[in-house]
Parts: structure tokens; C-alpha cells; sequence
């Protein structure tokens, strides 16, 4: 009888520290999850400061402006363009 609890014990000690669901593998999984709460806060800040530009870009003039002016090149009809070329 004692025999068979030692053997018993030792399957799962083993399976405790070698099995797929042991605990390396619950170790593993916690640094994964880990990681992937942490890839989901920035994503999510990205995603919010996305969506603060979206709505800067549809209502905000100074916004458009600022855009319109970097991409695109515009100018306002008045205003002269002077570039300086480096050295």
C-alpha cells in the first residue's frame, strides 16, 4: 500500500513539474497574459488618441488647417512661400 501512494505521489509531482499543464507551463501562460494586458493598454491609448485626431480633423478648423497646409502644401491667398535650402 505504501508503495502505491509513493507512486502515486510521484506521478504527480512529476505531472506537477513536467506535465503540459504543470507549473512551467502556468508560469508561461501568466507571463503571456502578462503581456498581452499590457499590448492592450497601449493599443488602447493608441486607439484613443486616434480617435481624438478623427474628431480634431472633422470639426477642428485650426486642425484641417494645420493638416491641409503640412501634407498638402496650401497656402492662404495672401501669403508667400519662401524655402530655404540647407547648407
Amino acid at each position: 500500500m505504501k508503495v502505491l501512494v509513493v507512486a502515486a505521489g510521484l506521478i504527480l509531482a512529476t505531472n506537477l513539474l513536467a506535465g503540459e499543464r504543470g507549473l512551467p507551463a502556468l508560469l508561461q501562460s501568466r507571463r503571456e497574459a502578462s503581456r498581452l494586458r499590457a499590448q492592450i493598454s497601449a493599443l488602447r491609448a493608441e486607439n484613443a488618441t486616434l480617435v481624438a485626431t478623427i474628431r480634431a480633423l472633422t470639426s477642428d478648423p485650426a486642425a484641417i488647417e494645420a493638416v491641409a497646409r503640412e501634407t498638402l502644401g496650401l497656402i492662404k491667398p495672401d501669403e508667400i512661400v519662401v524655402r530655404v535650402s540647407p547648407r
